[in-house]
């Protein structure tokens, strides 16, 4: 596992997750897994790769995507992407939202 940490912000929620900088198409399909709820269904060996992070410091935040939703981001996530920013942490917007 990649041990770099990252913010995958989606519409009016996000994600920290432990892994590589996604691509855009493993973007969108992890924003359509982790926006979905399923009951007893095993996660996908496609998301092997990424861990869903409880608790994590902002400061080790070294990635950052963003896609589309049908709501704006969330303030608290508009201003971490703008610390983010500030500290020249690479933060990808992607053009096509994941539905």
């Amino acid at each position: 596992m990649n041990g770099t940490v990252g913010i995958l912000a989606h519409g009016n929620n996000h994600f920290i997750l432990s892994g590589p900088v996604p691509a855009e198409d493993q973007a969108l399909a992890l924003a359509r897994h982790f926006s979905l709820v399923r009951i007893g269904q095993p996660t996908s060996s496609r998301f092997d790769a990424w861990h869903l992070r409880d608790k994590e410091f902002r400061e080790n935040l070294e990635w950052a995507v963003v896609v589309p939703g049908d709501r704006p981001l969330s303030t608290p996530v508009a201003e971490l992407l703008a610390e983010l920013r500030a500290r020249n942490v690479k933060i990808d917007h992607l053009s096509r939202g994941c539905w």
